[in-house]
């Protein structure tokens, strides 16, 4: 398998859950292809509602912000568009992929691609990291910062650049001619103690 093209993509969000209510308030998403960023996504949303002073605070997105943001709706319209069928990535993808299929769901659109986690793929990739958020690995693995956490397209391209980078890392650490997303997707589960043999065979089978 030669090289694929991703949508790495983060949510800024009114709260934790979609089923408790909860609205995105921004998407921030980047295309990778042949392990570049070629194409970029942002938009803040109106949710219809009032967010409170903790998301306010810790995303920086203000009412006043949202209030002349275009609707969820209109975004998740275009945002489809961007997504077509990639595979798709996001740092704690649980997350992610639970807003995502819920906001598609009320434009009455579905999500095509699969979800790879690059946080989980992170603990077996780099297993010496401090730990595993997005923040610490950026530090870690020294990845150019693009501006500030918790806003959706500078996290998005910092997890793009973390994607690219173990990627490389793996390819390096165990010369893997090509890194195939459904390799990526199988790394998130294997435990963490057999994760060198699991590469070891794959280089050998079909690396």
């Amino acid at each position: 398998m030669g090289n694929y093209s991703v949508v790495v993509l983060d949510f800024e969000t009114t709260g934790l859950s979609p089923d408790s209510g909860d609205r995105v308030i921004e998407v921030g998403a980047v295309l990778i292809e042949n392990n570049r960023i070629t194409d970029r996504f942002q938009s803040l949303m109106n949710p219809g509602m009032r967010v409170d002073s903790f998301i306010e605070s810790y995303t920086g997105i203000t009412n006043g912000m949202l209030q002349n943001a275009p609707p969820v709706a209109e975004v998740m319209e275009t945002f489809a568009t961007f997504l077509a069928d990639h595979p798709l990535v996001a740092h704690n993808a649980a997350f992610d992929r639970r807003f995502l299929d819920a906001e598609l769901q009320r434009v009455r659109k579905r999500r095509v691609g699969d979800f790879a986690c690059s946080m989980l793929i992170s603990r077996r990739v780099y297993p010496e990291a401090p730990n595993h958020r997005l923040e610490s690995l950026v530090q870690h693995k020294q990845i150019k910062s693009t501006g500030a956490f918790h806003r959706a397209l500078a996290d998005a391209e910092m997890t793009g650049h973390l994607w690219v980078g173990m990627i490389e890392d793996l390819k390096d650490a165990y010369q893997i001619r090509s890194v195939p997303f459904e390799l990526m997707l199988r790394l998130a589960k294997v435990g963490k103690r057999a994760v060198p043999k699991f590469l070891q065979k794959f280089a050998v089978d079909g690396g």
